[in-house]
């Protein structure tokens, strides 16, 4: 049974900085796309960042750009999210995704999510 738990969220004043980490188990880790994703009060989930499996391509949103930057350890089975810079409108619960796909099936995986809050 796939498990993605993450960690490290809290409350940071603006300019701060905090790192988020996401410890799997349970499935084939360095099979998968690792992706961090945010959904803020009364708004929808967004993507932030993603990594490939073999950590050499990553992604960002543009709002997020400069400030956060994705990463992976394929023998710790973990991805983290470095945040720096922070803004109130960061403020969000981020969850962690493995995500696959191929022609012949899909899988996708999600953590309970960590709250950032990012307030003076």
């Amino acid at each position: 049974q796939a498990q993605l738990v993450e960690s490290g969220g809290g409350l940071v004043q603006p300019g701060g900085s905090l790192r988020l980490s996401c410890v799997t188990s349970g499935f084939t880790f360095l099979g998968f796309n690792m992706r961090w994703y945010r959904q803020a009060p009364g708004k929808e989930r967004e993507f932030v960042a993603s990594i490939t499996s073999a950590g050499g391509s990553r992604h960002y949103i543009d709002s997020v750009k400069g400030r956060f930057t994705i990463s992976r350890d394929n023998v710790k089975n973990a991805a983290y999210l470095q945040m720096d810079s922070l803004k109130p409108e960061d403020t969000a619960v981020y969850y962690c995704n493995a995500h696959r796909s191929s022609s012949t099936d899909e899988y996708d995986y999600w953590g309970q999510g960590t709250q950032v809050t990012v307030s003076s």
